[in-house]
């Protein structure tokens, strides 16, 4: 930066009254520690202009028009899970201008929108009544007791990116609005569906849902027979199953199921994916399977290796 630039208009108008007193530059240049060229080139600018200020850079120029800003704005707030690398692809599309994702962020800044990561459905009074209760009955569970739970859950994972870290185009201020929430559907949409269990000493295999949806029928032949009641057998009778309150895990036939094997099943509240240790695993696995190309590969991998 040269000093000209340093100078503030306070200093710069000093300047110019000290040459229009008749002062030399040379006497200016040693007052104000300046060098000639930078008191010369501001007596020049004032005697043509009659103004002081510095003259706005060129600079680079910006690589969108503000046409395509405000297309930029208007599809990231009709399709806020999109990511920066879409909106860009989209803008290309459209206009045949390229920029990069880092582009694409920084012109959504400018609107007001950043990426934060997509909120779930607000827990209910009677959730937050139902977890506290919950979590104060286990609080003095010995690790003896926790042994004998085995903790599941099934998670669905998308082709294309880690659909369980989801980001979303928002205003501050607005994490609650309801273009802003983010229902959870297990069992449907996209992808791919898998289930596992893990206790203090073991898990079970990782097993994939290669198509169609869970349903109880599916849940008990695929699922209950082949993995819990192993795991019953082999923990004995303090065994306890953690499953959460997903439509198929409270089919009759299911419970008639536990029942006939002498499988308990602990109380869990709704809506608390967070209580469940598994989370653990469910988001290593998106994380890893995310920087995978292509992601069918991998899951036939994990499959074997989990």
């Amino acid at each position: 930066m040269s000093n000209y630039q340093r100078l503030d208009d306070g200093m710069r108008w000093r300047i110019v009254g000290r040459l229009e007193a008749g002062q030399s530059q040379v006497q200016i240049c040693r007052e104000f520690n300046s060098t000639p060229s930078v008191v010369c080139n501001l007596w020049k600018q004032f005697q043509d202009t009659g103004s002081i200020e510095r003259k706005p850079g060129q600079g680079r120029p910006r690589a969108t028009t503000s046409t395509e800003d405000r297309y930029l704005s208007i599809i990231a707030r009709r399709n806020r899970g999109a990511t920066a690398s879409h909106l860009s692809r989209d803008l290309y599309a459209a206009t045949g201008t390229r920029v990069l994702r880092v582009t694409v962020s920084k012109r959504l800044h400018e609107t007001g929108l950043f990426a934060r990561p997509a909120v779930c459905v607000p827990l209910t009074s009677t959730n937050r009544r139902v977890r506290l209760a919950w979590c104060r009955e286990h609080r003095d569970w010995h690790m003896d007791q926790w042994a004998t739970v085995l903790f599941t859950d099934e998670s669905r994972f998308s082709l294309n990116t880690d659909s369980r870290r989801t980001f979303i185009w928002r205003e501050p201020g607005t994490r609650y609005l309801p273009s802003n929430v983010r229902e959870i559907d297990h069992y449907g949409g996209g992808g791919l569906m898998a289930w596992a269990g893990i206790m203090l000493d073991g898990r079970t295999p990782l097993h994939v849902f290669e198509r169609g949806t869970v349903t109880g029928v599916r849940y008990r032949d695929v699922i209950l027979e082949p993995y819990v009641r192993l795991f019953r057998g082999a923990v004995g009778l303090e065994f306890i199953l953690m499953d959460d309150n997903a439509r198929p895990h409270r089919a009759l036939l299911v419970d008639e199921f536990l029942e006939s094997e002498d499988i308990r099943r602990m109380d869990w509240p709704a809506r608390s994916p967070d209580l469940n240790p598994i989370e653990h695993v469910w988001d290593a696995l998106g994380r890893t399977i995310a920087t995978r190309n292509p992601l069918r590969e991998p899951f036939r991998k994990l499959k074997h290796r989990c």
